[in-house]
């Protein structure tokens, strides 16, 4: 890091953490660290320093702040990543180190869309309901196990990790694959497969949106799952208000030393 530069925390593993890290990456003024959870073997490279895996808590967390003398924290990581920004939260406070979430918007149900919307993944499991479907699984690796409880339905569960034993159930195909889903390979896939449901969490953004606008299109219903509630900090909808905010914030601390 960079000698005498604002010292900024990225927490990240989405699209726009790495956008954020793309945007940052060279600057002078600031010195960026950019920190992955470490569930993927081989994430793509960034073009700032990278650390993997976790901090062990809010505690960990507020200490690494405090003793790598981070100025500013970003929390940029999944919509379903509830734990890691509650801790960003209580660790920010902990340390007192001014903290922003990056939060892309939700989708929302169009014309045309057939949502059955849940809480959680148990509850997807229910959704499916007891007579056997083919089931489109585009809920993550982690998620995935929980669908052995409805051993009945045949799958298509699709994960960037290799899916390994996550999932023993009788019919299964597994596909390894990472976004962006454009919406006529969606399509494409789920017409050969015959799928007859998606299940989906709503993450929200362009890279995955493609199965959804491709349920729409061949009327496939979605078992879309919602987000969990974050902490009440501020936010911005994308890395580009990530950066007015982080420019605006150096102006100030800049406007201050003159004072």
């Amino acid at each position: 890091m960079t000698d005498g530069a604002m010292r900024i925390l990225i927490l990240g593993g989405t699209g726009e953490a790495s956008a954020l890290a793309r945007a940052l990456a060279g600057r002078h003024d600031l010195s960026v660290m950019l920190s992955l959870a470490g569930r993927t073997a081989a994430p793509k490279p960034e073009p700032v320093p990278t650390r993997s895996g976790g901090f062990g808590g809010a505690e960990g967390l507020a200490q690494y702040l405090r003793t790598e003398k981070f100025d500013r924290l970003i929390d940029a990581t999944h919509p379903f990543a509830a734990r890691i920004s509650d801790n960003a939260a209580r660790a920010a406070a902990m340390a007192g180190v001014p903290l922003l979430a990056i939060r892309r918007p939700a989708w929302s149900r169009e014309p045309g869309d057939s949502w059955t919307e849940v809480e959680s993944i148990p509850a997807a499991v229910a959704a499916l309901g007891p007579e056997p479907r083919r089931v489109f699984l585009t809920t993550g690796r982690q998620e995935a196990g929980a669908f052995a409880a409805a051993p009945q339905h045949a799958y298509w569960a699709r994960t960037v990790e290799p899916l390994g034993a996550t999932l023993p159930v009788p019919r299964l195909t597994a596909i390894e694959a990472r976004g962006p889903f454009d919406a006529e390979s969606e399509a494409r896939l789920m017409r050969e497969a015959g799928i007859e449901i998606v299940v989906s969490k709503n993450s929200g953004g362009a890279a995955t949106y493609g199965k959804i606008a491709a349920a729409r299109a061949l009327a496939i219903p979605v078992v879309m799952v919602r987000r969990p509630d974050k902490p009440d900090v501020p936010c911005v909808s994308g890395a580009a208000g990530a950066l007015r905010w982080m420019d605006a914030d150096i102006h100030a601390a800049s406007t201050l030393r003159d004072v």
